[in-house]
């Protein structure tokens, strides 16, 4: 049955969702006084899509949403509540979602297409457009709207993040290719 998750994914969903905690509580930056502040927590959004699929990286995100929403701070800098979803970071909030898909389905058809040889490149394309384009086309015009400043300038002050989001693409590949190495079935068990 294709809507029916085994007690193995749902324990996979639960790792990822507390990964992204995790990451969150590694601090928090926030550059030049910008409101949006850098934290790791979209390197786990990154991995969980690229190590357990647009499905499962789905319900790892969104479980971790829902707790934020409920009010627990879970978030960098122990954020939480609805309020994080009418601020200036909401949209990258909820940019996570479709970006975390689409992590998941080009890593998958990197898998495919590539198997272990030259996937690391292909994962960077995962990584770069779904972690940061796609989360970006989200973030990018709520925090103009939040802010009350033109797209143009939205863009440039979120640009100041782009360096970290490099680092953290080319982390989220080398450890997604490690572990599709040891473990090749992981991306496949994604249905």
């Amino acid at each position: 049955m294709r809507g029916a998750l085994s007690a193995r994914d749902l324990a996979l969903v639960a790792v990822f969702a507390a990964l992204i905690v995790v990451l969150g509580e590694a601090g928090t930056l926030y550059p030049f006084g910008a409101v949006v502040p850098i934290t790791a927590q979209t390197l786990g959004v990154m991995l969980a899509g690229s190590v357990l699929g647009a499905r499962r990286g789905l319900l790892a995100v969104g479980a971790f949403e829902v707790l934020v929403a409920a009010g627990l701070p879970l978030l960098a800098g122990g954020r939480g509540g609805l309020g994080v979803f009418t601020g200036p970071t909401a949209g990258f909030l909820l940019g996570w979602l479709p970006g975390v898909v689409v992590v998941g389905l080009i890593a998958r058809w990197a898998l495919r297409a590539a198997g272990t040889r030259g996937l690391i490149p292909r994962l960077l394309v995962a990584h770069t457009v779904g972690g940061v384009a796609v989360v970006y086309a989200l973030g990018v015009p709520m925090l103009a709207v939040q802010t009350q400043v033109s797209i143009s300038r939205a863009l440039a002050i979120s640009a100041v993040y782009l360096p970290g989001d490099a680092v953290k693409v080319v982390l989220a590949s080398v450890v997604t290719a490690a572990v599709v190495r040891g473990y090749p079935r992981v991306l496949a068990q994604d249905r």
